[in-house]
C-alpha cells in the first residue's frame, strides 16, 4: 500500500517549521480524507460557546495542500497542511532506494 505523511508548517513563510502530523497507509483518497479530518480539528474549540466565538478559514492551495487560519478573540493560529506521498525507502523492496530512482505512478 502507498505510504503518506500529513505535514504541517507553522509560522511565517520565511521561518516555517515543518513537522509530520501523521503517517498513513492506504489510497490517496483515504489519506486525503484523514488530512481533512486533521485540518477540521486544528485548534478546534472544545465547547459550543467557543465554536461560536471562533472563526475558521480553510484555503485550498492545491489538491494536496491546505492553509488554515483560526481566529479566537485576539489570537490567530495559522498552519499549512500538505499531503506527501512516499516515493523512496531504503528498507522497502517495492520502492527505489533513492529519489532519483523514483518514477511517477500512473
Amino acid at each position: 500500500m502507498p505510504g503518506w505523511v500529513v505535514m504541517r508548517a507553522l509560522g511565517l513563510s520565511e521561518l516555517s517549521n515543518y513537522s509530520v502530523c501523521r503517517e498513513l497507509e492506504g489510497t490517496e483518497a483515504e489519506a486525503l480524507a484523514e488530512m481533512l479530518r486533521i485540518i477540521d480539528t486544528f485548534e478546534a474549540a472544545g465547547t459550543a460557546r467557543g465554536r461560536r466565538r471562533q472563526r475558521r478559514r480553510v484555503y485550498r492551495v492545491s489538491e494536496r495542500s491546505y492553509f488554515v487560519r483560526v481566529e479566537k478573540g485576539w489570537s490567530t493560529y495559522e498552519a499549512h497542511f500538505i499531503l506527501a506521498e512516499l516515493m523512496a525507502d531504503t528498507h522497502d523492496d517495492d520502492l527505489p532506494d533513492t529519489a532519483g530512482g523514483a518514477t511517477e505512478t500512473p
